[in-house]
């Protein structure tokens, strides 16, 4: 059943730039008030006026910045409707040579940061009868060499959403879990010009794993989620064999093909993350900025 966004509250986490600020915008055009959550001040006041929306600079992993927005948003709106649960970082390089930091905190944020979202606020989804769309990847169907945590924690929100599902049912709280592959946005462009291997391996991967889609259509998808209150969103839809075919992509035969391939491609990615001297992207903002000292 189709349900209207329009006057609906809407919270996207990640909301400063990438899938988060295209849902944010996609839900506006279509009626939904928005509440804006990130890590950048400046890139959520300027879209936050473009929508005559309200943000707030938090933090996914640290509750106390997480139940602050909310209260926020409660005072904004009196309400919560629906969550997007949105924010993610994907770090740079293997087990074995990656910063263990940027390792956990790629597990930190996609994971953990899921759970504060949620637990902040499904008190308010409750009494809204309300949807949660929880974004996982097509990384949760599928493992690939230098991605270990990302893999790790977009399975683990996917069995989070999973199990949430059932807990939640009988309030009338619906929610679902997204899997897109590759979007153009700067996580993954970030990814391809920081590692050449990268964007070789992502030339070799089979459609749909090998394509990119635009962001504007998975932000589609994900606001046509929060008008069904879909318990799958994949992007594209080819994803959606992806899934069905998760057991034998994980099997001994599949990984012995990964496998031929990785032992060429992953001492040149680790030499690639050595010369880069950082754990992420570019664009990737994982912490809040300081405030300012006094005086």
């Amino acid at each position: 059943m189709k349900r209207s966004l329009s006057g609906q509250v809407v919270l996207v986490t990640g909301a400063a730039r990438g899938i988060g600020e295209h849902t944010a915008r996609e839900a506006a055009a279509r009626g939904a008030r928005l509440a804006l959550v990130g890590l950048e001040p400046e890139r959520l006041e300027a879209l936050a006026a473009q929508l005559d929306a309200v943000w707030f600079a938090a933090d996914v992993t640290d509750q106390a910045s997480m139940a602050a927005a909310v209260e926020g948003v409660l005072d904004a709106y009196g309400r919560i409707d629906a969550v997007v649960a949105n924010a993610g970082v994907a770090s740079r390089g293997t087990v074995a040579t990656g910063a263990v930091e940027a390792l956990v905190r790629t597990v930190e944020v996609n994971l953990i940061g899921v759970m504060r979202t949620a637990t902040a606020c499904l008190p308010h989804l409750i009494a809204a009868r309300g949807y949660l769309l929880i974004v996982s990847s097509a990384a949760s169907f599928v493992a690939l060499p230098g991605m270990a945590p990302y893999c790790a924690s977009k399975a683990g929100v996917e069995h989070f959403g999973n199990a949430l599902r059932v807990e939640v049912a009988h309030h009338g709280v619906a929610v679902g879990t997204a899997h897109p592959s590759w979007v153009d946005t700067d996580l993954v462009r970030d990814a391809q010009d920081d590692l050449p291997a990268f964007k070789d391996t992502l030339r070799r991967l089979p459609p749909p794993l090998g394509s990119t889609t635009s962001v504007e259509r998975c932000a589609a998808a994900f606001a046509d989620a929060l008008e069904r209150r879909r318990r799958k969103v994949f992007v594209p839809r080819g994803v959606m064999f992806v899934y069905w075919l998760r057991t034998f992509l994980g099997s001994r035969l599949v990984e012995k093909v990964i496998e031929s391939q990785a032992r060429r491609s992953v001492p040149v990615m680790e030499e690639q993350v050595r010369s880069l001297g950082r754990g992420f992207g570019a664009h990737t903002v994982t912490a809040l900025p300081e405030p300012p000292s006094p005086g």
